[in-house]
């Protein structure tokens, strides 16, 4: 597993364990929703200093966005998707 595969990961594994939505999560960041998914699919190549605000929002050191998988970890669960129910018409 390449680093911006394993800072991926690391990513949605702490957000999630936080029961962080990516909106909420996109909130606490000062970063768009859209970006927030492109970085937690490895698509995005984050700066240092967006390394230090995402390990702020998630109340960890930078390092443990680094932290390689132990063996047979399983990949990190989603949240339950959806929207809040709409008002009736």
């Amino acid at each position: 597993m390449n680093v911006q595969a394993r800072v991926a990961r690391n990513i949605r594994r702490l957000r999630v364990g936080k029961k962080l939505s990516q909106d909420a999560f996109a909130a606490d960041t000062g970063i768009d929703r859209a970006y927030v998914s492109r970085l937690e699919s490895g698509q995005e190549n984050p700066t240092i200093l967006l390394l230090e605000r995402i390990a702020s929002a998630l109340e960890v050191e930078v390092e443990e966005l680094f932290r390689k998988p132990e063996l047979g970890e399983k990949e990190p669960m989603t949240l339950r998707s959806g929207r809040k129910p709409g008002k009736p018409a």
